[in-house]
């Protein structure tokens, strides 16, 4: 890999893995369309890395607040609304957490395929248009609770598969589930953090366990651009939510699916 692929792979990382249009695909696809080497288990683990700084930083306040919540409510033995977030968090983490371990021979194999790639993006795209035209029909919104934070984590538990996107899937079920655009959004990207660091854990093992040398140098650019992608990624989207809304992306994932289905035939 040369350096001009690491910036467009990292930049790609970045803009992709909040907004709802998969970020999986989208760094499968240059080796598929362009013939580009895979670009190895390393530089996942740094454009994960670059992502996971991005959005700890973006909401490092919110992080701060929920972390002293919970360390009082840990104190004084009671339940309160940090002490709850950290539990939906945790047990909506789960699903995905057990479907990437025992599914990840079977994903990163069979499910690589430009076929799989064009189906669940057109799939999933018509489902967040969808779970979008209801919530906005909605008579109001719903607070976040535990039912549905479980709700959500079980509809994460398909975003390993390429084409989902994990953003996409949990805003679609948040959505689908009451939560209002804001909400939705919130709680996905604060779900991506455990998701992230523990996706990030597992092949820095691996990696350990592989004994590969590493272009260090190289890393660490492709952190530094995921991560400032990321950023800025997270920040215009929310800014943007109300104003344009979803449906710009289902467009998107519609296009670029349909134009998957033509390579494949082709």
């Amino acid at each position: 890999m040369d350096w001009l692929q690491a910036l467009a792979l990292a930049a790609l990382q970045g803009l992709t893995e909040f907004l709802p249009i998969s970020s999986s695909a989208h760094l499968i696809l240059p080796s598929k369309l362009l013939g580009w080497d895979d670009q190895g288990l390393a530089f996942d683990i740094a454009v994960h890395v670059g992502t996971l700084l991005a959005v700890l930083l973006y909401y490092r306040r919110d992080l701060i607040a929920l972390a002293q919540g919970t360390l009082q409510g840990i104190a004084r033995r009671e339940i309160n609304d940090e002490v709850s977030m950290v539990w939906y968090l945790a047990l909506a983490s789960v699903p995905v957490a057990l479907v990437g371990l025992a599914g990840e021979s079977l994903i990163a194999g069979e499910l690589r395929s430009i076929l799989v790639i064009a189906t669940t993006t057109v799939v999933f795209g018509v489902l967040l248009g969808w779970s979008d035209w209801c919530n906005r029909r909605l008579p109001s919104f719903r607070p976040l609770s535990l039912p549905i934070a479980i709700g959500i984590g079980l509809a994460q538990a398909v975003a390993p598969i390429p084409g989902v996107s994990r953003s996409g899937i949990t805003i679609t079920a948040a959505l689908f589930l009451g939560l209002d655009r804001h909400a939705a959004a919130r709680f996905s990207f604060l779900l991506s953090i455990p998701v992230i660091a523990g996706a990030g854990l597992v092949k820095t093992l691996e990696l350990l366990d592989s004994g590969v040398s590493v272009d260090w140098p190289m890393l660490a650019f492709a952190v530094a651009v995921a991560a400032l992608t990321a950023y800025a990624c997270i920040a215009a989207f929310l800014r943007l939510l109300d104003r344009i809304g979803l449906m710009p992306f289902v467009y998107y994932r519609l296009a670029l699916g349909l134009a998957l289905f033509v390579v494949w035939w082709m």
